[in-house]
């Protein structure tokens, strides 16, 4: 090979965004939340953003320090994040059982699909009531909520990203004689691993709002219920707290997710 031939090789691709050679900035995204709440805080201290409309981030920052000592911070997450874990796991763990039976055999395929394809678009929050009339009010209807609204998703993620798997390398696994369960486990899931991982950032999301309309009927404690207090007695200051836990909650399962596409993806980088 010639030196041209070598430079031309080894020079780094340049694509908008770095989508082929990402690199971590973590701090942008940082220094722009931090820029966000200062504009608000300012906004808010100096009058042209009222007080009606949005709290001041120190003040809401106070209440989230006197829930947190008051101990109501736990009493309320620790039931959400049980909720929530019990619920999304039970609808995506079917959900992409499902969703690789679709992808791989015809039969279910012809089954299924339209099916999901049915229940699909239905709001799963308004199915809340139903689910309370076959679960009762307490815990079970709370975690059928959150696996039925994960479960369509993921199932739609995951057969999609099995149909997308490169058939190049599935024949190249057929000339290699490789069995079909080898075909399927180190060829057909590793290459669906990325769409079903992108399905379930969705599909998770999806479980923490209808999370939030469960535990705001019939429940106690959760952050549903404690947003919904909030906002019945217009409590801005309460009500962001409930809003920015919630926001954590999303951003810690996003990482979650994230160390997963770490673990099972480090043979993209």
């Amino acid at each position: 090979m010639s030196e041209a031939s070598k430079q031309v090789v080894q020079k780094p691709v340049d694509f908008r965004g770095g989508g082929f050679a990402p690199q971590s900035k973590t701090w942008v995204g940082f220094l722009v939340f931090v820029l966000l709440i200062g504009f608000i805080e300012f906004g808010t201290r100096v009058g042209f953003i009222t007080s009606l409309t949005l709290p001041k981030p120190s003040d809401v920052f106070a209440t989230f320090v006197d829930l947190w000592k008051s101990g109501l911070l736990w009493k309320h997450l620790i039931p959400s994040i049980s909720r929530l874990i019990i619920g999304a796991a039970m609808g995506a763990s079917i959900g992409i059982g499902v969703g690789v039976l679709i992808g791989l055999f015809s039969l279910v395929r012809a089954g299924l699909v339209p099916l999901v394809a049915a229940i699909f678009p239905i709001p799963k929050i308004a199915l809340l009531p139903l689910f309370v009339i076959w679960f009762g009010i307490d815990e079970p209807s709370k975690y059928a909520l959150i696996a039925f609204g994960t479960f369509t998703p993921t199932v739609v993620a995951t057969y999609g990203a099995v149909d997308n798997v490169d058939r190049s390398l599935i024949r190249m696994g057929q000339s290699f004689s490789l069995s079909w369960f080898s075909i399927v486990t180190k060829i057909v899931l590793p290459g669906a691993m990325p769409g079903i991982l992108s399905g379930l950032r969705i599909s998770l999301a999806i479980a923490i709002i209808l999370l939030v309309a469960a535990e705001m009927l019939g429940a106690e404690y959760g952050i549903g219920a404690y947003i919904l207090e909030a906002g019945s007695l217009y409590d801005l200051e309460r009500l962001f707290v409930g809003v920015t836990i919630l926001s954590i909650l999303g951003v810690s399962v996003s990482a979650v997710i994230g160390m997963f596409e770490n673990k099972f993806l480090d043979w993209r980088t």
